[in-house]
């Protein structure tokens, strides 16, 4: 390889983060005559997971979006509500019609260079700019991006690590019992075991729906048991014994405020996971994986390098999630009352708004005044003390 850069901008990784970010580049005029190369490992042309998420403006996704919903649901013991959306939609995209859509967007473009090989070391390197080793030899770029899963060295002494599981079987029944305008964002009615435990359903039809079994816990429980709530709900909420699964969806996604670097050293940048774009007291990622896609390229469009704080967090929103992680490991059948609170006091775009990390300071603060404190009082005793609370 040449002693410079062989490419302006190299991806490692072809899954949301690397795809996303290659498809904002792809979209940026400015940035027309920049050339990308993308390593991913993997072919990725399985329908290996879907991204749900809800908006208030058009994205750059929206012509494969499989489903979206005007209405959600939220049910628990003492409170349930069906609430109905209105600056918002409750969106669904399926990972395969993703992958296909950017991997076909790129393929047509001649800026994108696009192979499937496993990076060994990514560096950085002065004068040059970022080094990847593959199986297929070494690539150079002024920058690199990295979306390659984190290798977190635990420090349970300082900070939280709690994981959100499930299993989801997309089902197709004999009789109507699904409404097809109305998604269960959470329904807590079943027992929690001393953490949240909640169904999620979306509702494609009135016989065909994704219905998932979701744990917020430190630890990933046996298949079956997930299974068997999955058959409980159908059974005994819904009166369903006949149904046939169609697909099946397991995942575990980390929530944990352990700290995540927004770059490494001068010309390596982390993305998706690696870069913490899970939001650690919910764990959804998509639209902040999109938010931090943008972020990037327009700094890279208009001054020519990934802004100085790439991702644009705020400290505040920040503490909110630890508050919340460290009152779900220290006391998680607290949350199906804190999110009950949260929904029967608030409007239902506020929540969304502050989820998203875009309310202000007074829309913080009357969040905040609809939950009972004494949870978070405590946490912020165990933030202040710099150790996580233990049940």
């Amino acid at each position: 390889m040449a002693a410079t850069s062989d490419f302006d901008y190299l991806i490692v990784g072809g899954g949301a983060a690397g795809l996303s970010l290659a498809y904002h580049l792809s979209q940026e005029p400015r940035l027309h005559d920049k050339r990308v190369l993308l390593l991913e490992p993997e072919a990725k042309d399985i329908n290996d997971r879907t991204w749900s998420f809800w908006d208030d403006e058009p994205n750059l996704f929206d012509e494969i979006v499989t489903h979206e919903w005007g209405q959600i649901a939220f049910r628990s013991p003492g409170f349930e509500q069906v609430f109905a959306l209105k600056r918002h939609r409750y969106k669904m995209i399926r990972g395969l019609d993703f992958y296909r859509f950017v991997r076909q967007a790129l393929t047509d473009n001649p800026q994108f260079t696009l192979l499937q090989t496993t990076v060994g070391h990514l560096q950085n390197v002065p004068g040059v700019g970022v080094q990847a080793t593959t199986l297929l030899g070494d690539f150079t770029a002024r920058y690199g991006f990295d979306s390659r899963p984190p290798q977190v060295e635990r420090r349970p002494e300082k900070h939280r690590y709690l994981l959100q599981h499930f299993v989801g079987w997309e089902v197709e029944t004999e009789q109507d019992v699904f409404d097809p305008t109305t998604m269960e964002f959470m329904d807590f009615r079943g027992e929690q075991h001393q953490e949240p435990r909640f169904i999620y359903v979306l509702p494609f039809s009135k016989r065909t729906a994704l219905v998932e079994y979701t744990l917020f816990s430190g630890e990933i429980l046996p298949k079956q048991a997930y299974e068997e709530a999955i058959r409980a709900y159908l059974r005994d909420t819904l009166g369903v014994t006949e149904f046939r699964i169609t697909a099946e969806e397991v995942g575990a996604i980390p929530m944990t405020d352990h700290p995540f670097p927004a770059r490494v050293g001068e010309r390596i940048i982390n993305l998706g996971t690696r870069a913490g774009r899970a939001k650690p007291s919910t764990g959804y990622a998509f639209k902040r994986i999109q938010a931090h896609s943008a972020r990037l390229v327009e700094a890279l469009a208009r001054t020519g390098q990934p802004p100085q704080n790439s991702t644009g967090d705020q400290w505040q929103f920040h503490l909110f999630d630890t508050l919340l992680l460290d009152i779900m490991q220290r006391r998680g059948e607290h949350t199906r009352d804190i999110f009950a609170q949260l929904f029967s006091r608030n409007p239902t775009e506020r929540i969304f708004d502050f989820l998203d990390e875009k309310t202000s300071w007074v829309e913080n603060f009357q969040i905040m005044n609809s939950v009972t404190p004494w949870p978070f009082l405590q946490s912020i005793w165990h933030v202040l003390r710099g150790r996580p609370g233990k049940r």
